[in-house]
């Protein structure tokens, strides 16, 4: 029988893969919830979609389908909304005896992990977290590969990601670290979970950047030394992008060697969502390493690159 969804966040950016995914599954967008009006998306998935812009009133609405009875009732709660708004929505879900889907980062601080975890064990219904990266084909595949044969080497991991983002990024919750965790948390979390996933536990973690719009460090993992560099900056772009017109470049190497997965995310979302109604899904115990490694680069002091420990674009600029 088809859910009910409820989603909070509706005009974000990533809102549209989630409404695609409720649709695609089979299922019923039947409510949503944005301060900002401007979602026309809407009615490319559903045009039976009550749509508030107040929190009291969506959660009166929610309430009166949950009293109506089972048929009607929110089973779900997709969660887009700013980061800091996370850890409230989950519990909004809990309390209405609804799971929930939330992106990434489940939560800014990894105590705010304790709460959640205590709730959800009082409760019927689960927390549930994108965690895309992990689906990706090429990404399943490198993880299958070093599970075969992990070997006594520490690899060699170089992350780039660079993502354009004009001024008003700046302006958003986006550019407020007490909003958004920063660079690192907000557009480096889903790199930190396949890293980790793939090359295990954190040995040490070290900073040499940490700006509003770019941050770099080193991560020494359990079989794996990370190199990383995170920008919003388009000067950051490599020549070959610029001249292709992209404005993102996304690149990992793993002793040397590229690894290619710049394409199959389209319905990554998706596959997330069959997952979970499968009875599968990412809970709190698979977020909680990144969350934690986010959390600390966030709060760590800033430190020169030791011998190794430098990234490309750290050297270019000295």
């Amino acid at each position: 029988m088809a859910k009910n969804f409820a989603l909070i966040g509706a005009a974000g950016y990533i809102a549209p893969r989630h409404m695609q995914a409720i649709r695609d599954t089979g299922n019923n967008l039947t409510c949503a919830l944005d301060k900002s009006d401007s979602v026309g998306i809407l009615d490319r998935f559903s045009d039976n979609v009550d749509f508030f812009t107040e929190f009291e009133r969506f959660d009166r609405h929610i309430e009166m389908l949950r009293m109506k009875g089972t048929q009607d009732k929110i089973d779900y709660v997709s969660i887009c909304s700013p980061n800091y708004f996370h850890d409230a929505h989950m519990r909004f879900a809990l309390r209405i005896g609804a799971h929930a889907i939330c992106e990434k980062p489940l939560v800014l601080n990894p105590w705010n992990l304790d709460a959640l975890e205590l709730l959800e064990e009082k409760s019927e219904t689960n927390i549930y977290n994108v965690l895309q990266l992990r689906i990706h084909q090429s990404i399943k595949a490198l993880k299958a590969k070093f599970d075969k044969s992990p070997g006594d080497k520490k690899h060699e991991v170089v992350l780039s990601y660079i993502t354009s983002r004009g001024k008003w990024y700046d302006y958003s919750w986006k550019g407020a670290i007490e909003k958004s965790g920063g660079v690192p948390t907000n557009i480096g979390i889903h790199f930190f979970d396949m890293l980790t996933w793939i090359f295990g536990a954190v040995q040490s973690n070290r900073v040499h950047l940490n700006d509003p719009r770019k941050a770099s460090g080193f991560i020494e993992l359990e079989n794996a030394n990370v190199r990383w560099y995170l920008s919003l900056d388009k000067n950051d772009l490599p020549e070959q992008a610029v001249k292709e017109g992209k404005p993102t470049y996304r690149s990992i190497t793993i002793d040397g060697d590229e690894v290619e997965f710049s394409g199959g995310f389209t319905d990554l979302h998706t596959e997330i969502y069959k997952d979970i109604l499968s009875g599968g899904g990412f809970r709190i115990k698979h977020a909680r390493t990144s969350v934690e490694l986010a959390y600390k680069i966030r709060h760590a002091k800033i430190e020169k690159p030791g011998s190794g420990e430098a990234h490309p674009f750290l050297l270019k600029d000295c």
